[in-house]
C-alpha cells in the first residue's frame, strides 16, 4: 500500500514534470531561433563592414589613379604622391604602380623600379578586367607582411597603361575585428575565395594563413547566406552564420559563430534549478506520502484488516472502535456495524438451527411412532398368518424407519458406497432377496456425498416400486459401479419388469436425482427409458484432500 501511495504522489507530479518539460523545450527552441538569428546578423554586419572597407580602397585607387604623376607614370613625382596618400590611410602600408608588363614603376616606399610582380594573379586579372580586383591571401614582396591585394587597371585613351595596387593590411583587419569585440566562446572568421583565413577571432595566431577544412569549403561558394551547427577547429560547438561576399572576379567569406554552451548557459542554469526543484519536490512529496499516508491511511487500513483477520479466526467480538471522522474511519465504523449485524444474524441462525433440529427430531419421532402403529396394526392383522410372514413385513417397516434416520441425521459420516446403497435399499429388500444385485469395487465416499448417494438410491428404488421393475415379483435391479482415478461411475439397470415409457415432464423425484450431488463433484446424470426397463447412469468425482 505504501508503494501505491508513493505511486499516487509520483503520478501527481507528472503534470508538473510535463509542463516544465514543455517549457524547457519551448525555451530552448526559442533560444535556438534567437541564437541563429544573432549569428546570421553578426555575419551580415561583419561582411557589410568588409565590403565598405574594400569599397573604400577601391575609391582610394580611383582617386589615386587620377593623379598626373600616376597617370603619366613620372617616377619622381609618383613616389612622393603615393607616399603622401599611403601615410594617411592606416589600413594600407603601400601603394604600387606597375607597368603593363608587371614591373614596378613606383611605390609609396620608394623602392627601386623594376621589381617583377607579373606572376601575381591579381595583376593578371586586373589587366583583363574593367572593374577593381580583390586578390587572395598574399605575402607582400614589398613589406614582407600578409595583405589582401586590391588592384585597378590604369587606362588612357582606352588603352591599359598599367595597374595600380594596394594591399589591405591583415593585422589592421584583425585589429578591427578585435575592436568590434566578441563574446566569450564566439568566433568571427574572414577567408578569401580559396578558403585561406585572413582574420580570426579568437586564436588568430593559430588560424590566420591556414585553410578552412574541406567539409566547409562549400560554404565559401554558397549562393546564399545561411546558418548551421558546427564543431569549430578549436573544438567549440557553435551555431555558425555564414555570409559569402560576391566581389568582382573573386569572393570572400565571412562567418560568425556563437558558442552553444555560452548561448544556452542561462537556460541550462534554469534547467538545473528546475530539475533540482522537481527532485526536491518529489522527495518531499514522496516523504509526505510515506509519512502522512502511513499515519492517516495505512494505520487505519491495517487496523481494519487486523479486525477482519481476528474475526475470521473466531474472535467475533473484535471491533475497530472507529468513528466517522474521515473516509477510512467511516469504513471502520461501517465494518463494526456490519460485524454487529453478522453476530446478531449468527445468534439468530443458531436459535433457528436449534428450533429446526428440535422440529426434525419431533418429526422423526412422529414418523417412527406412525410406523410403530403400523407394525401394531399388522401384528393384529397377521396374527392368523405364519410368524415368518409377519417377521418379513415387520423387518421391512423397521428398515423404512431406519431410512428416515439418514434424512434427519445432523452429521453424515463417510462410508463405503456399498454400505450406503444397502442401507438406502433396506426398506425394499427382505433377507435373501434376489431382486437386487450389487457389484463394484470398494469406494469410500466422503461425508458430503453419503447423503447424496442415499437420496439418489432411495428415489430410484421408490420409482421402481411405483412404476418399474419392483412392481412385479419377477423384476430385478442390477446395480454396479466402477472407479477410475477420482471418477466414480454408478449404474442402475432394471430388468424383467413391466415396459416403461419416458415421462412427459420431470417430477420432483427426477429433479431430486439430478440435483442431489453438489456441483463440486462434477455430476453427470443420464436416463434411458427402454421397454425392458430403466437404465440410469451417474458419474461424479471424489475430491481428494491435499
Amino acid at each position: 500500500m505504501r508503494r501505491k501511495l508513493v505511486a499516487v504522489a509520483a503520478s501527481a507530479l507528472l503534470p508538473v514534470v510535463a509542463m516544465l518539460s514543455y517549457n524547457e523545450y519551448a525555451s530552448r527552441q526559442e533560444r535556438n531561433d534567437e541564437v541563429r538569428a544573432q549569428a546570421t546578423q553578426a555575419a551580415r554586419q561583419a561582411s557589410s563592414e568588409i565590403e565598405r572597407i574594400l569599397e573604400g580602397l577601391h575609391s582610394l585607387l580611383i582617386a589615386t589613379s587620377t593623379l598626373d604623376s600616376v597617370e603619366r607614370q613620372y617616377r619622381a613625382g609618383c613616389v612622393d604622391d603615393l607616399k603622401g596618400i599611403a601615410t594617411q590611410v592606416p589600413s594600407i602600408r603601400t601603394i604600387v604602380v606597375l607597368d603593363p608588363t608587371g614591373h614596378l614603376v613606383c611605390d609609396s616606399l620608394g623602392r627601386p623600379a623594376g621589381l617583377d610582380l607579373s606572376d601575381r594573379a591579381y595583376f593578371q586579372t586586373a589587366l583583363r578586367s574593367t572593374d577593381y580586383v580583390v586578390g587572395g591571401y598574399t605575402q607582400s614582396r614589398l613589406s614582407d607582411r600578409p595583405v589582401l591585394p586590391v588592384a585597378l587597371a590604369l587606362r588612357r585613351n582606352g588603352r591599359v597603361t598599367g595597374v595600380i595596387v594596394t594591399g589591405l593590411r591583415l593585422e589592421w583587419l584583425q585589429q578591427r575585428i578585435e575592436e568590434r569585440g566578441t563574446s566569450q566562446g564566439n568566433a568571427v572568421t574572414v577567408a578569401d575565395g580559396s578558403g585561406i583565413i585572413l582574420a580570426r577571432e579568437p586564436f588568430p595566431e593559430r588560424f590566420v594563413g591556414t585553410r578552412i577544412p574541406d567539409p566547409y569549403q562549400k560554404l565559401i561558394h554558397a549562393p546564399n547566406p545561411g546558418v548551421l551547427e558546427v564543431t569549430s577547429q578549436d573544438g567549440t560547438e557553435r551555431i555558425l552564420g555564414y555570409q559569402p561576399i560576391g566581389l568582382p572576379y573573386n569572393r570572400l567569406y565571412v562567418s560568425a559563430g556563437i558558442s552553444k554552451i555560452d548561448a544556452f548557459a542561462p537556460i541550462n542554469r534554469s534547467t538545473v534549478i528546475g530539475v533540482l526543484s522537481i527532485i526536491g519536490g518529489a522527495v518531499l512529496a514522496l516523504a509526505a506520502a510515506s509519512l502522512v499516508g502511513g499515519r492517516f491511511i495505512l494505520r487505519p487500513i491495517h487496523r481494519i484488516a487486523n479486525v477482519l483477520e481476528r474475526w475470521r479466526h473466531g474472535e467475533t467480538d473484535a471491533r475497530t472502535g472507529m468513528t466517522g471522522t474521515d473516509e477510512l474511519h467511516v469504513v471502520g465504523a461501517a465494518l463494526d456495524r456490519l460485524l454487529d449485524e453478522l453476530e446478531q444474524r449468527r445468534l439468530t441462525a443458531e436459535q433457528a438451527e436449534q428450533a429446526r433440529a428440535l422440529l426434525a427430531g419431533e418429526l422423526s419421532h412422529r414418523v417412527k411412532n406412525t410406523l410403530a402403529i403400523i407394525q401394531a396394526i399388522a401384528r393384529q392383522t397377521f396374527k392368523q398368518q405364519t410368524p415368518a410372514e409377519y417377521r418379513s413385513f415387520s423387518e421391512r417397516v423397521a428398515a423404512l424407519a431406519s431410512g428416515y434416520d439418514i434424512l434427519f441425521a445432523e452429521q453424515q459420516q463417510q462410508g463405503m458406497i456399498k454400505a450406503v446403497i444397502e442401507r438406502a435399499l433396506r426398506p425394499h429388500r427382505a433377507d435373501q432377496d434376489v431382486q437386487f444385485k450389487l457389484d463394484g469395487p470398494p469406494v469410500l465416499l466422503p461425508a458430503t456425498l453419503v447423503l447424496s448417494m442415499s437420496l439418489v438410491v432411495h428415489e430410484l428404488a421408490t420409482n421402481a416400486v411405483k412404476y418399474g421393475a419392483l412392481r412385479h415379483e419377477t423384476g430385478r435391479i442390477v446395480i454396479d459401479w466402477t472407479k477410475s482415478g477420482n471418477e466414480v461411475s454408478f449404474s442402475w439397470r432394471e430388468v424383467d419388469g413391466p415396459p416403461v415409457v419416458q415421462p412427459v415432464r420431470d417430477g420432483f423425484g427426477s429433479r431430486l436425482i439430478r440435483n442431489s450431488f453438489p456441483s463440486t463433484a462434477s455430476p453427470s446424470v443420464t436416463f434411458s427409458f427402454d421397454e425392458c426397463g430403466l437404465l440410469f447412469r451417474l458419474t461424479f468425482v471424489i475430491e481428494t484432500e491435499d
